[in-house]
């Protein structure tokens, strides 16, 4: 069983989480239900997912945990479309996912089957 505080995987994610939780503050008021609810939840299943691995199928858990970030960065690309955030701040994310799902997917090539 692993510490799942320790994996620089969940803190990542962790750090992804904030950040969405961050951008998403400042979106209109009209979005609390769309797409600030959307992002925050698939944001904040990402280590909500490593952390349960730790305690069941962990290859399980990191692919749900990588599908809720291929989710977020759909939800990240629609924001941008519809002006709800910057391109800059969108290319950030982007950069942010995608390091997250690099160590998701390079986490998961060490598990033993």
């Amino acid at each position: 069983m692993h510490n799942f505080k320790n994996l620089k995987v969940w803190q990542k994610s962790v750090d992804l989480a904030v950040k969405i939780y961050k951008i998403t503050s400042e979106f209109p008021v009209s979005e609390k239900f769309g797409m600030t609810s959307q992002m925050r939840r698939a944001g904040v299943s990402i280590p909500s997912n490593i952390a349960e691995g730790t305690a069941k199928s962990f290859s399980n858990s990191l692919e749900i945990s990588l599908g809720e970030s291929f989710e977020l960065e759909t939800q990240m690309i629609i924001a941008e479309r519809v002006n709800l955030i910057s391109n800059e701040t969108a290319q950030q994310l982007e950069a942010d996912i995608s390091e997250v799902q690099r160590m998701i997917l390079g986490f998961k090539a060490t598990l033993t089957t």
